[in-house]
């Protein structure tokens, strides 16, 4: 595939410029990644929680919310998208995301229940 080598540069950008403390500089990289690759799981993970930490909730998000669609078995996409809302004041959506969290810790498996 022709677009993953630009995809993962730029995602390997994005992870420096964080490592670094250069939040925005990673925002910026980490749009470029799934702007490459829109099914992205790891771009789109690193973009929402980049986001929240620069005080972006609402568009973190939306992030947290395509990373739980494209891996709805991902412990981590589950997480954090309860501490999305809770940091948005959405808490009954911040609990659900955290049962989802909880069966998966678990052994189980969101992508098979209901709802």
């Amino acid at each position: 595939m022709s677009e993953q080598p630009a995809r993962d540069d730029a995602f390997e950008r994005g992870n420096t410029h964080l490592a670094l403390g250069e939040l925005e500089a990673a925002e910026v990289a980490y749009r470029e990644a799934v702007a490459t690759d829109d099914d992205f799981f790891d771009g789109w993970q690193a973009l929402g929680m980049t986001l929240l930490k620069l005080g972006k909730v609402k568009e973190a998000i939306g992030c947290g919310i395509k990373a739980t669609l494209l891996k709805p078995d991902d412990l981590l996409a589950w997480t954090g998208l309860s501490q999305m809302y809770v940091r948005d004041g959405q808490i009954a959506e911040a609990e659900k995301a955290k049962a989802n969290a909880r069966v998966l810790s678990m052994g189980g498996k969101v992508s098979k229940l209901q709802g």
